[in-house]
């Protein structure tokens, strides 16, 4: 069997575009005009067939495959500590969608082998994007691939497609001419999922269509890792230089206002929206659309896709115009 290629790049030229919204999440404001130069992007997620081909590689072991470190979780029954991830399951009925606890569950063995758990697999699956990938897993495989995450700035700008101000990738309405454009909640959050275009949970990639740049999945089907620290407000012009930062294990000020109280790692910005976007909890499904991640979590609707960018590595294009609005 041929070794899965990387996927191809799409060219996206450079440009300025309005980031953000006022009109949905509060956390996606301030809209402000930003630059970003001309890169590539990979015309689609990862997928578990290419992943699997980076770990036979590479021997690379995931995050979701290591036992948590104690440190991490004070007075925790130490047997507890296991090898596993967050592995969506929908309930019986109707809950509060205040409670994330109700449809999100710790399962011990869940990794990118076995999104489930124990006794499932991705055989079937080789086209689907790869998911409980940790921002470090994520990152490895770009940099074995000789290529990078993209910012947040830059997956936004991508995202839109050539558009710009518009609420979705592709314009003003959710359903331009009643089509669905994107793997997300087709029913009632989180228990009724009829599947989008028949999948439910995630779909191979490309099988909603692309934007105008040519990308698969921007929108929809996986959240997607960036190098963003996930900031809000001021904060997001306050770290001049640092909130792009690539380590997870940067702990300089971007990193360190990232952290969610109580908690201990950094947090990153995903965007894309997943499969489990629905309008009454989460109308992510947009690219001004971003939510909170730590570094460690390896769940089974994030993923990734590489960029590449012209000339050695260096501050991510666009990052200064994002701090400095």
């Amino acid at each position: 069997m041929t070794a899965p290629a990387l996927t191809p790049l799409v060219d996206v030229p450079a440009g300025r575009f309005r980031m953000g919204s006022e009109e949905f999440y509060p956390e996606e404001g301030p809209v402000r005009e930003v630059a970003v130069e001309a890169f590539a992007v990979e015309q689609h997620p990862v997928t578990n067939a290419q992943f699997a081909r980076f770990v036979e590689e590479t021997g690379h072991v995931t995050v979701a495959e290591v036992a948590p470190d104690p440190a991490d979780f004070p007075g925790a029954d130490p047997a507890a500590l296991v090898p596993g991830g967050l592995v969506f399951t929908p309930t019986p009925g109707p809950v509060p969608l205040s409670d994330w606890t109700r449809w999100w569950r710790w399962q011990p063995g869940a990794s990118w082998r076995h999104p489930g758990g124990p006794g499932t697999d991705i055989r079937g699956r080789e086209d689907h994007p790869v998911v409980l990938v940790a921002f470090d897993d994520a990152l490895a495989y770009a940099r074995w691939a000789g290529r990078d995450l993209p910012t947040e700035a830059e997956f936004e700008y991508a995202a839109r497609g050539g558009t710009d101000g518009t609420p979705y990738a592709w314009g003003d309405e959710v359903r331009p001419g009643g089509r669905l454009m994107a793997n997300t909640w087709q029913g009632r959050f989180p228990y009724d999922n009829a599947g989008a275009e028949g999948w439910v949970g995630t779909s191979p990639v490309g099988t909603f269509p692309v934007n105008g740049y040519g990308l698969a999945d921007m929108i929809g089907n996986v959240w997607e890792w960036t190098t963003t620290f996930f900031l809000t407000g001021t904060d997001r012009h306050a770290h001049d230089g640092a909130c792009c930062a690539p380590s997870s294990e940067d702990l300089g000020p971007a990193a360190r206002a990232s952290v969610a109280p109580g908690e201990r790692h950094p947090r990153k910005a995903l965007k894309g929206g997943s499969h489990l976007c629905a309008p009454e909890y989460c109308l992510r499904y947009r690219p001004a659309a971003r939510s909170a991640q730590s570094v460690d979590s390896a769940t089974t609707h994030i993923g990734f896709r590489c960029v590449l960018r012209p000339g050695p590595p260096s501050v991510p294009p666009g990052a200064t115009d994002l701090l400095r609005g």
